[in-house]
């Protein structure tokens, strides 16, 4: 099985067209690679965006909060780690019932 911020990066991969990610990448870059296109998204296909955090589940409340308290430059860098950080808990959830 693959490492669980691998596996996030692939189903992030699919939403927001990523670039092919190889082995031994940190949180931290996968943020660095997500955080431009999250940008462009909230600029020119902002519906697209929410529905992706929709389907991702990131939160009305805690997509509410990014999108109004945090700095401009900053929104997008806010979104990505909240996904990321997401689809981590979504994918730990998932792999405890699959051992269980």
């Amino acid at each position: 099985m693959l490492p669980i911020l691998q596996q996030t990066a692939e189903v992030l991969k699919k939403d927001f067209n990523l670039p092919e990610i190889h082995e031994n990448f940190t949180e931290e870059r996968l943020i660095e690679i997500l955080s431009p296109i999250i940008k462009q998204m909230l600029d020119r296909d902002f519906e697209r965006l929410l529905h992706i955090c929709y389907r991702i589940d990131l939160g009305e409340q805690l997509l509410k909060k990014i999108l109004h308290e945090s700095a401009p430059d900053q929104m997008s860098f806010d979104l990505a780690k909240a996904l990321i950080k997401r689809q981590i808990q979504k994918i730990e959830i998932r792999n405890r019932y699959r051992n269980e």
